[in-house]
């Protein structure tokens, strides 16, 4: 079968991406045989195919989410549309699922929603748990005023769903002014003051990493309140500074969500919790992805690695 699979002869060379032929993966029990349609590449496969992550192990098939059709396992998933992602082990430790067929343990996949494709289905998984991650640690609860910053991505846009659906108010803080706070013009998010009359917000989800704005942030929170963020500078200090007696005194609580720390197991419960929103429309699969078949997806990946492109590729096997 066709698989996109890093390679790296030692230590010292960089990894080097590679579409080739594999086997097809033998069913195993308690596991499932997905012959998959599509999967997304998300910077986190980026970052894996640059040798970002120390303890992948090579030669590894990449790609962290999927979305495809059950052709060997339990009768009772047996043809049935599926997705998934892969939390700290598949494409890292484990073969992830940019190939054509992908083996997978029964517990890690949830059913496809109705209503969406298997394409749009394929770039959910990382995106949706990690915002899911994000609002479970913020304990975001219906009387919650929310500032996402980062809104208009995948994950920042992920995370206001989830939050709304709550019956949080949310308030979105974005670079190209298409939220109620832009942080370009605004990097102290002066304008959360006003939103909320001067007391802040109760929970802020930081999608985006950078420092000042995190710190920034920190300042609009009221009291009880959640920062929870999941990224950090790749360069240059990475380091943070407040008030700790303004901070006990407020009860404030900074909350650092890695996606990579889940099993799939824990991710696969998230997706299906989300299965019965998504076919309500209270959440919605995001629309800026551009298809590429597999044997394109190397000079995609290229393109994606070089930074010459924003392009948000789902490589399509079928």
């Amino acid at each position: 079968m066709k698989a996109l699979r890093l390679l790296r002869e030692n230590a010292g060379e960089a990894p080097r991406l590679i579409l080739t032929q594999v086997p097809k993966p033998t069913l195993i029990p308690h596991h499932v045989l997905v012959k998959v349609h599509a999967s997304a590449i998300h910077p986190s496969d980026v970052g894996n195919a640059l040798g970002q992550f120390p303890y992948t192990q090579y030669p590894r098939v990449v790609g962290r989410d999927y979305a495809g059709v059950v052709e060997q396992g339990p009768q009772e998933l047996v043809g049935r549309e599926v997705y998934g992602t892969s939390g700290h082990a598949y494409a890292f430790t484990r073969d992830g699922f940019q190939a054509e067929y992908c083996l997978t343990h029964q517990d890690d996949v949830a059913l496809k929603p109705n209503n969406i494709s298997l394409v749009q289905a394929a770039t959910l998984g990382v995106p949706f748990t990690t915002a899911a991650q994000m609002v479970e640690r913020a304990a975001v609860t219906e009387s919650d005023t929310v500032l996402v910053i980062g809104a208009n991505g995948a994950v920042g846009s992920a995370a206001a769903q989830l939050a709304r659906n709550m019956g949080a108010r949310i308030i979105k803080a974005t670079r190209d002014g298409g939220g109620e706070v832009d942080t370009d013009k605004d990097p102290e998010l002066e304008a959360v003051d006003a939103l909320t009359r001067g007391e802040g917000v109760d929970v802020i989800l930081d999608t985006v990493g950078d420092v000042a704005l995190t710190v920034s942030a920190l300042k609009r929170l009221a009291k009880n309140g959640r920062l929870a963020f999941i990224s950090a500078p790749k360069t240059g200090a990475r380091d943070i500074s407040f008030d700790m007696r303004d901070f006990y005194r407020a009860d404030l609580s900074l909350l650092g969500c890695n996606s990579l720390n889940p099993s799939a197991k824990d991710m696969a419960r998230r997706l299906r919790g989300m299965r019965e929103l998504f076919e309500s429309g209270k959440l919605e699969a995001e629309s800026k992805w551009t298809p590429v078949p597999i044997d394109q997806a190397v000079e995609a990946y290229g393109k994606l690695m070089r930074r010459e492109t924003d392009v948000k590729y789902v490589i399509v096997m079928v």
